[in-house]
């Protein structure tokens, strides 16, 4: 079966790259996709419905969809598009809204709170719908997004893994557009032209909001050094544990014992004849983390 454009192929290369570098999907998996009715999670469900069908592994999908309770969203309509395309769905009606408003105060963003109480249902319903995995439409554009939150409003060097165990081992969450960025999601959503529904939520679309501050700058600094996004995505994986100030990843005490003492160093003299020391071809400079 031929996909059915260049873009639907780059999507499926990089989600399968993806379940591939991360293990993500198995033989006669269940995978329940958080539909919330974006653009990320249409693109998801699609791409793994595509996949579904070439795959050399069984897997299975079902989507399922938490409808906060806002008055105006529109439920309905992804139910007509899950029937329209033969996807197996469910929609689980909730409270969450009215609940946050409840909660909150009038300056808080409800945003972190509303994703948590969301994943709880999540949670929930994959055990009703014998879920083995849980898929999130989180793309590249999410997981840069969230490195700078954290490292500029939280104090902390962390983005978000690919693949996750839940604290009770009970549920594994996958990301499988974690190669894919958002502009590529986007438009294969309005390619598979599915209907992108919004949460409704007041905060919603908030150029206030913090997550909203980083995108804007990370569009200004892809536009002034293009392919900056993909290097901090290919950042994520390539860690210098040594070069960071966590004392969890570097002990002193540790890092003492395995310092070389004067007295221990190796006498050159001693050397066999005829070898040399490796030479150092590109010496780095004092100051730049030796």
């Amino acid at each position: 079966m031929a996909y059915r454009s260049e873009l639907e192929s780059r999507m499926a290369k990089k989600t399968t790259r993806a379940i591939i570098d991360y293990q993500m999907v198995e033989d006669g998996d269940r995978i329940m996709v958080g539909l919330s009715g974006g653009k990320d999670s249409w693109a998801l469900l699609q791409i793994l419905d595509v996949l579904r069908q070439r795959a050399p592994v069984r897997f299975s999908l079902v989507a399922v969809n938490v409808d906060s309770g806002y008055k105006e969203y529109k439920h309905d309509v992804i139910a007509r598009t899950c029937e329209a395309r033969g996807w197996e769905y469910r929609i689980e009606h909730t409270g969450i809204g009215e609940l946050i408003e409840d909660i909150l105060d009038a300056d808080q963003t409800p945003c972190s709170l509303c994703a948590r109480l969301r994943r709880g249902v999540l949670y929930r319903v994959a055990k009703e719908v014998g879920a083995t995995k849980i898929a999130l439409g989180h793309h590249a554009d999410d997981f840069i997004e969230t490195l700078l939150l954290n490292l500029f409003f939280a104090g902390a060097l962390k983005a978000m893994p690919p693949k996750l165990v839940s604290d009770d081992g009970v549920h594994v969450v996958i990301r499988p557009l974690v190669y894919v960025g958002e502009d590529e999601a986007r438009m294969y959503a309005k390619e598979s032209e599915l209907p992108v529904i919004g949460c409704c939520c007041p905060a919603c679309g908030d150029l206030g909001l913090q997550r909203q501050r980083a995108k804007r700058l990370l569009v200004e600094l892809e536009e002034e050094h293009p392919g900056v996004k993909q290097s901090m995505l290919k950042a994520l994986g390539n860690v210098a544990p040594r070069h960071l100030l966590d004392t969890r990843l570097n002990p002193p005490a540790d890092l003492r014992a395995r310092a070389v003492m004067p007295g221990d160093r190796p006498n050159h003299q001693d050397r066999p004849q005829g070898r040399s020391l490796p030479v150092m071809l590109n010496p780095v400079p004092v100051g730049d983390g030796l």
